[in-house]
Order: C-alpha cells, then structure tokens, then sequence
C-alpha cells in the first residue's frame, strides 16, 4: 500500500501529535508556575543549617607533618568536627580526617554524623542511615554518606558525607516539592539532572514540525475568495 503525502494526512497526523505535545505544553506551565510560586528562600536552602563556621581550640595540636608520616600530602586543612578539631588530610588515596590532638584517624559514624548536622540545627535528630550510594536528594554529591533526619515542620534531612564528614547538602519539603516539579519540567524522570537528554530533544523537534505542519495547514486552509473583502476596500477612481 503507497502512502500518499496528502492535506488530509497532514491534518490527521498533526491533530495526533498536537494532542500528545498539548499535555507536555500544560505540564510545561504548570510545573513553571509551581517552581515560581514555591519560597526561594525555603527551596533555595541547600547549604542547610551547618556551614559550621566554629572557633577551634589550637591549644595541645600534633604537629601536621609527624601526622602525615611518609605518606605525601597535596593539601591541609585544620576544621571543628562537632567539637573535635582535625586535621583534614589530602592525598593520592583521597581526604581522610585525623584528630589534630592524637593523630588517630577520626570515623565518621552515625552518632558524630547526628553530631555535626546538630550544631547548626535546633530540631531533634530523629534517625540518621547510612547510604552507599546517592539518593536523588543528594545526587550531586560522592558517597558514602550519613542521611540525618531531623523532626521539624519541613522534614529536613542533612547530608554528612562518610568520609570527611563535612555537610554537604540540606533538604526539606519545600526543595522536595520543588525538586518534582523540576522533574516534570526538564522531562528527565529518571536523574533530573540532564536538561539535552533523548526524550525532550525528541519533544523539541516534534514541536518544531508541528510548526511546520501547522502553518502549512493553515496556508492551504485559505482560498482566493477569503481575501475578496480586500478588493471590495479599493479606492475608487477620480
């Protein structure tokens, strides 16, 4: 059977894809408008209540080199670990925290990690669980990481990474209902992350030739005596 391009094909096949794109262009608004409406402050809120901005007592330190040992350091920081000051060791073998006052490595468990997201919180921790990989909630960050949940009206969660125990994002409803929205927005259902990804590009080209069929539907849908009023409005002749 041959398949013949004609104005009526045109027609059927646009009202189709027109109908599919429809509901795409309705979530397009409705997530837009949500994102908008939503508190900045409240979703924007990534770095959490810890940025840990603490004194730290230097009183008694080890030496860093006699820390180190043989082992070369490419960097070095001296932080507060929940009260604890340490030493922040940078090597070929990655970042391992050490007490500056012992020298012994510092683990991070569930109970420090409870600790460091407390300080700059005043809700109570309810649980903390330990993730080998990342959820979607901290999927720009490494794992392993400690998930911190505190009891407050947002049901904020505080992520600790497991290795160096640094904060590294906070998360609440508000970022959350957000987050969905954003998902529904970008079309990428499974990261939502990527903003190139297949599908939307398949979407953007269905909506440009949906364009293109439009506006020659609509150019054939015009015939010569629509335009007759034109010449009705000439001027007449002196």
């Amino acid at each position: 059977m041959r398949l013949r391009l004609s104005q009526l094909l045109f027609r059927r096949i646009h009202k189709w894809v027109g109908l599919v794109l429809g509901i795409q262009f309705i979530l397009w608004a409705l997530s837009g408008s949500m994102m908008a409406l939503l508190d900045a402050d409240a979703v924007g809120g990534h770095a959490g209540p810890a940025a840990h901005v603490m004194p730290i007592a230097t009183e008694g330190l080890v030496a860093p080199a006699r820390i180190a040992g043989m082992q070369a350091v490419n960097g070095m920081a001296l932080r507060n670990l929940a009260g604890t000051p340490v030493y922040e060791l940078t090597t070929a073998s990655g970042v391992r925290p050490v007490d500056a006052r012992s020298g012994a490595p510092v683990r991070i468990d569930g109970a420090r990690a409870a600790a460091i997201a407390g300080e700059g919180a005043t809700a109570p921790v309810l649980r903390t669980t330990l993730l080998d990989r990342p959820n979607l909630e901290a999927r720009e960050h490494a794992a392993p990481m400690w998930r911190v949940d505190l009891g407050d009206a947002e049901h904020s969660s505080i992520y600790v990474s497991a290795t160096t125990g640094r904060h590294l994002v906070t998360r609440g409803d508000t970022w959350r209902t957000w987050d969905f929205f954003w998902m529904l927005h970008n079309m990428d259902y499974a990261s939502r992350t990527s903003f190139n990804h297949p599908l939307i590009i398949l979407v953007a080209f269905g909506v440009l030739w949906l364009s293109g069929t439009g506006f020659y539907l609509l150019f054939k849908s015009f015939r010569k005596s629509d335009f007759r009023w034109l010449r009705r409005r000439k001027p007449a002749a002196r």
